[in-house]
Order: C-alpha cells, then sequence, then structure tokens
C-alpha cells in the first residue's frame, strides 16, 4: 500500500518529509526519512527503552554505507549538514522505498545492481537489525557501513557527544575479544562500550542456508563527524543541530544468494540470527492482520491495523499505549481515547483488558494520571492534571465489557469505578467537583490545563476552559448511564447513578446556545458561557448517551460539518472565529498558541463519524468522511496518521507523525459504520 518510485525517492524534499517507524512493543523504536537524512532529533536506527516503555536513549543514530561495484563507488547514504551540504546523495540511486507490513525497504539501483536494504526491530527486545541482499547482478560487491553513534536522552541534542567508548572488536565464534580484526574473520562482533549502556555490534554475512561465506573488515575511528542539520527542529525553533561520533567502518564482501545482517542492541547474551527474527516478525504481522478480521476491507485500512500495534506496549506484566512516536510517552487521555480503536477494532480485546487493569492501579483521589513520569521523575500531583482521561476510562471499560461479555473483569474494576464518581461528586484535584446546584461536573483552577485542549507555554494556559466544559460534562453524562448499566448487570443498586444521570441530562440544556444552534464550549465559568464555536460538543451526540434531543443532535452534527470538517479531521477552532490560526508553524510558543485555535485533529474524525452516523443512519456517507485517510498514510509519518494538519487547505500534515487516537479513532469509526450496515441500521 505504501510505495513510491523514483518520484518521490529522487526529489530530495519530497524524500525528506516522508518518515518510517519500526518500534518493538516495549517502548524503543527506530525512525529516519525515505531518503536516509535524519530531519529530527529523535531520528536513529535504536532508541533503546533502557526502562520500559520509557528511559528512551539514542545509541546508534545512523548507518552511512557505500557500495563498490565493478570499480565504481556509490553511495546509499545521505545527509544534511548545518549550511546547506547535502552529502553523500544516496537518494540518487534510490529506485523504490515501501512498506513491508510496517518495516521500510529500500532499493537501490547500481548500474546493473539491485540492492536491497531492510531495517526492523525484534519484538520485546532493544534490537534493531539491518539487512542487505543482493535483488539482480552477477558481481560480487564489497559493502562499506560507517557507525555514528552517541549516547544521550531521545529528548536532549548534545553539541558535542558527551560520550567516550572504547572498541572491543572479536569473532564471534570465540567470543573472545580482542583490539582490532582484520582480515580472515568470517563472523565478528563490536562493542562499543561504556558503563552504562554497552552497544553491540554483529556483523554477518551468509547464504540462504546460513552458512558463512564473506570475511569482515573492520576499520576503527573514534573521530567526531560535525553538524549534522535537523531542518524540521529548526522550523520548529529549536536547536537543530549535532556531532556524532564515528565508531569504525565495516567492510563486507557478497554476491548473489547471499546476505548480510547487522545487528545492534544494547542487550547482552546470545546473537539474534537477524534473518530468522525478520521471518518471525513478519508471521506476527500477519497474524494481527488475520486477528483483525478485515477480510475486504482496503489495504489502507489494513496498513492501519499494523500501525495501531505499533502504539501497543508492555508496562511491567501489562500493557500500556504510547500516545504518539517519537516524543510522547503513555498518556491516561490518550490511552483511554485510544483503547477501542486499537484494541477492540483490532480483534485484541485481551490486550483491552490488561490496560484496563494497568491503569485501575493508578487511579488516585478517583483520578487517572495524564501521563506516567519518565526517568528520574516520580509521579506526582501534576501528573494527575486531566478531567477528561477518567471519564473516558468508563467508555472504554463499557466498550471492552460489551465485546467481551468479560463480567470478572468488570467485577475487578466495579469497585475502582465506584469509588471515582464518589470523588467526583465530594470533590478531587484541581477543583473537579459535582455542582450540588445542578449536578454537572466543574473543573479547573489558575494555571491548570485540565482538558484535551491543554496547550500550556511556561505559566501561560492557552485555552483553560475553566468551568463546566460540554464535552465533560457529556461524559460525565454517559459515565454515570454506565454506572447504572454495571451496577445492574451485576446485582446492585442501579437508582443513584440513574437519578444523577437525569439530572444531569436536565440540567445540560443548559449547553444550548439557541442564537446559535448548537452549544456552548464551556458554561459557568470566569468570563460567563463561551460560545467559541468548536468541535467539543460532538461528543453530546457521538456518545452512547447522549444528552441532547434529537433535533440538537442533528443541528450539532450540521453546525461541525459546515464550520469545522476538513478531509484529514476537524479544525479545533471555526475559521470565522478571532483567534483562528490556519496554519500551524513557529517556535514552541507560536505552536503551542496556536495548537487548539485552528489546528485541525485527526482523532475528531471518530466522534464526527459516529455523531453523523445517530443522525443520519448513513454508513456509506459516514464511511465516505473517512476516505481521504488513504492518502494521508502516504504523506509524513508513513503507513499510520499524524496528530494534526493545517487548518486551511491544503491541510498540511504537522505536529506528531505518528498519533495513537488518529489511528485508533479511524480504525473504530470504520467498524461502526461496517457494523450499522451488516446490523441493517442498529449503531454499534
Amino acid at each position: 500500500m505504501v510505495a513510491f518510485g523514483r518520484e518521490i525517492c529522487g526529489v530530495l524534499d519530497a524524500a525528506l518529509r516522508r518518515e518510517w517507524l519500526v518500534t518493538n512493543g516495549i517502548g524503543g523504536f527506530a525512525s529516519g526519512t525515505v531518503c536516509g537524512a535524519a530531519t529530527r532529533r529523535y531520528h536513529g536506527l535504536l532508541l533503546a527503552a533502557l526502562r520500559p516503555p520509557l528511559g528512551r536513549t539514542l545509541v546508534c543514530a545512523k548507518l552511512d554505507e557505500w557500495v563498490e561495484h565493478q570499480g565504481v563507488a556509490y553511495p546509499l547514504a545521505c545527509n544534511v549538514f548545518q549550511g546547506g551540504a547535502v552529502d553523500p546523495r544516496g537518494y540518487h540511486h534510490l529506485e523504490s522505498f515501501e512498506l513491508d507490513g510496517t518495516i521500510p525497504v529500500w532499493r537501490y539501483a547500481l548500474a546493473d545492481c539491485l540492492l536491497e536494504k531492510r531495517v526492523f526491530m525484534v519484538h520485546g527486545h532493544n534490537t534493531t537489525c539491518v539487512t542487505y541482499r543482493m535483488l539482480r547482478g552477477e558481481q560480487p560487491v564489497r559493502l562499506a557501513i560507517l557507525g555514528l553513534f552517541t549516547h544521550r536522552d531521545y529528548h536532549d541534542l548534545l553539541a558535542a557527544p558527551a560520550w567516550s567508548p572504547h572498541l572491543e572488536i572479536w569473532a564471534a565464534e570465540s567470543d573472545v575479544p580482542g583490539t582490532y580484526l582484520a582480515d580472515g574473520v568470517l563472523d565478528g562482533t563490536v562493542q562499543v562500550f561504556d558503563d552504562a549502556t554497552p552497544v553491540f555490534l554483529r556483523y554477518r554475512v551468509s547464504d540462504g542456508s546460513g552458512r558463512l561465506v564473506s570475511t569482515l573488515q573492520f576499520e576503527a575511528l573514534g573521530e567526531t563527524y560535525k553538524d549534522f542539520y535537523f531542518s524540521v527542529e529548526h522550523e520548529r525553533g529549536q536547536t537543530d543541530h549535532e556531532n556524532l561520533l564515528a565508531v569504525g567502518r565495516a567492510y563486507l564482501e557478497f554476491g548473489p544468494d547471499q546476505l548480510i545482517s547487522l545487528t545492534i542492541t544494547t542487550e547482552r547474551g546470545e546473537p539474534v540470527d537477524a534473518w530468522a527474527a525478520l521471518a518471525a516478525e513478519q508471521s506476527r504481522q500477519a497474524a494481527l492482520l488475520v486477528r483483525a478480521g478485515l477480510h475486504g476491507a482496503p489495504a489502507w485500512l489494513q496498513q492501519l491495523v499494523l500501525a495501531a500495534d505499533q502504539f501497543i506496549v508492555a508496562r511491567g506484566e501489562g500493557h500500556t499505549v504510547i500516545a504518539g512516536y517519537p516524543w510522547f510517552t503513555d498518556w491516561g487521555r490518550d490511552t483511554m481515547i485510544s483503547l477501542p480503536g486499537l484494541t477492540l477494532s483490532t480483534g485484541r480485546p485481551e490486550v483491552a483488558a490488561s490496560i484496563l487493569r494497568t491503569f485501575a492501579q493508578h487511579v488516585s483521589q478517583g483520578m487517572l494520571p495524564n501521563r506516567f513520569p519518565d526517568v528520574g521523575e516520580t509521579l506526582g500531583h501534576q501528573d494527575y492534571n486531566t478531567v477528561d482521561a477518567t471519564l473516558w476510562y468508563f467508555e472504554a471499560v463499557r466498550a471492552t465489557v460489551e465485546a467481551t461479555g468479560d463480567e470478572a473483569l468488570l467485577r475487578a474494576l466495579y469497585p475502582t469505578l465506584v469509588d471515582i464518581i464518589d470523588w467526583h461528586e465530594r470533590g478531587t484535584r484541581f477543583q473537579i467537583h459535582v455542582d450540588p446546584a445542578d449536578g454537572l461536573l466543574f473543573a479547573g483552577e489558575a494555571g491548570v490545563q485540565l482538558t484535551w485542549m491543554d496547550a500550556k507555554v511556561d505559566d501561560w494556559v492557552v485555552t483553560p476552559r475553566e468551568g463546566k466544559a460540554v464535552e465533560i460534562n457529556a461524559l460525565w453524562h454517559h459515565a454515570l448511564h454506565v454506572m447504572a448499566g454495571f451496577a445492574e448487570q451485576l446485582g446492585e443498586d442501579a437508582r443513584p447513578y440513574r437519578d444523577r444521570a437525569a439530572r444531569v441530562q436536565t440540567a445540560f440544556a443548559r449547553f444550548w446556545n439557541a442564537a446559535r444552534g448548537c452549544c456552548f464550549d464551556v458554561i459557568d465559568g470566569p468570563q460567563g458561557n463561551d460560545p467559541t464555536m468548536r468541535p467539543n460538543q460532538l461528543l453530546a451526540v457521538s456518545l452512547p448517551h447522549s444528552p441532547l434531543t434529537p433535533s440538537q443532535q442533528r443541528q450539532v452534527v450540521d453546525a461541525c460539518a459546515r464550520d469545522l470538517l476538513t478531509s484529514l479531521g476537524l479544525r479545533s477552532l471555526a475559521p470565522y472565529e478571532p483567534a483562528y490560526v490556519g496554519i500551524y508553524s513557529g517556535d514552541r510558543t507560536t505552536r503551542d498558541g496556536i495548537y487548539h485555535q485552528g489546528a485541525v485533529w485527526a482523532w475528531l474524525i471518530g466522534p464526527f463519524v459516529e455523531a453523523h452516523l445517530r443522525v443520519y443512519r448513513d454508513p456509506a456517507l459516514a464511511r465516505s468522511f473517512l476516505e481521504p485517510f488513504s492518502h494521508f498514510i502516504l504523506d509524513a509519518g508513513l503507513g499510520s496518521i499524524s496528530e494534526i494538519a493545517d487548518g486551511d487547505a491544503p491541510f498540511t500534515p504537522r505536529g506528531c507523525p505518528w498519533q495513537a487516537w488518529s489511528v485508533a479513532e479511524v480504525l473504530r469509526a470504520w467498524r461502526l459504520c461496517q457494523t450499522f450496515q451488516a446490523g441493517g441500521g442498529e449503531q454499534g
């Protein structure tokens, strides 16, 4: 589905803006661009999760390769340096690029020789594999591989490598360290050694049966290569260059029907057979597609099934969701919104249950954490700065129990759900409490961002939304209905929850803005009621229990379609609003200031499609709003869906290139349309 020829591969700007990602299921990843030059601080071949799923550390930035064929040297690599120099220009020889599942595949045409390269990770391990094979050609070639390394937190850039490792190089058969290897060694390992994180490189040339067939030469260097330039960091107003350590250069000769593999790992123990690991990963991904059961679905949607898997990672004995690559960790809000689409829509309900159990362990004062602390941090008061993550938890539990009939899971989680409701009734952090006057949920205090519109620059909360936010109270109303249903199922008293839900529904009428024919975004805020046209009101239509009348539901859908809908999601603010900004760019302060002031959010297509389906009951029409994403996966984060796009046409992808809830909500919305159509009009 994701494949390009020279029309993309041979055009530097086009190849630079398209990025690939591979992950390892424990929080680590590798990423880069089609042409091979890094444009972000997060690009690298091994960003190891040293304390899974966090502690991400960049240890291998890239490999620069040259191939000597019939006396001519051909670069495969590409680098852009500060000042604009591009050297080498390996993309000139790049005939095609594609994703095999999520595995990037490059094919280089070197005269009559066609060379293939793949990059993938070993699931569950901080190990990246790079493989090379000759697809066409009669004469052997000589491949030189330069390893460029650093050792830093993945968010940081170093002016100079703050790292002085030494090398140990030995033959893998003997496992006896030596100081240098020259000709005659068939299989070799290089240890880039320091006390904190040793990195092992294993080079191997074999035939199809696994027999070693070629020699390895290794030239130790220890040189600093300076001023690698990151254009995206420059656009974002951040430090935009870095120096890397050239550890050494390996030379390997191979011919037709011979295979080169290089494994890069932070793990000791038995070396990985890269070709066996490739077959295992291909088999694992094929099994995910079978489990999803999307037979007959378009290829782009099946690609999203594999994209969904990249966000699901282990946390301890359970699972969690990485909100987005490359810079997000696991966030409570993103996890709960994403859970149905990433797991239930892909046939993985046991993962859904595992995530729900994992987060239940971290509920505090009736709240789920907004984020988990990274290395050197502890879970504290500020990490619970979300009012909606906890309310989305009810919908995630409801969807999982409905899909599985897992009453044991419900019984295990029910006391936690009861405790959450009780805390919200009496009040918890950040002034989150039920207003005794009307039963609606109030949230917010100065200096804190609590809803999904959570941009904050230093002490400036861009969209504070303090008061009674429309989607928060739609979620609160829904959670009370869900609890009534759970209580009945378990033989508990459901009346208190039904009575509270009925009271909220009556009070919810205060959100209706008759002058505009839609909902206020916030009521009872410091400045009164906020009539700003935003997409948050869609949740009052899309959630299974809506507090709006059918007429109001239709008006909300029509208003959002008219003012907010684009091909790639919904704008966060209507273009006619004074604060609207249509292009998302600039430094951190500028970008965060316009993050929710017009940018298109892909995840909102899920609530829109669900609301549209509820109102118009036409699954074919609702599904048509998802079709543009078949093109979205060919840009920015390849095979996946970005976090946001510009509010103005042509809706250029922006923000995080691989975003969990963007992928999840497209998958979930597609399933909703499919279920509705199969059920003869019953919305599922």
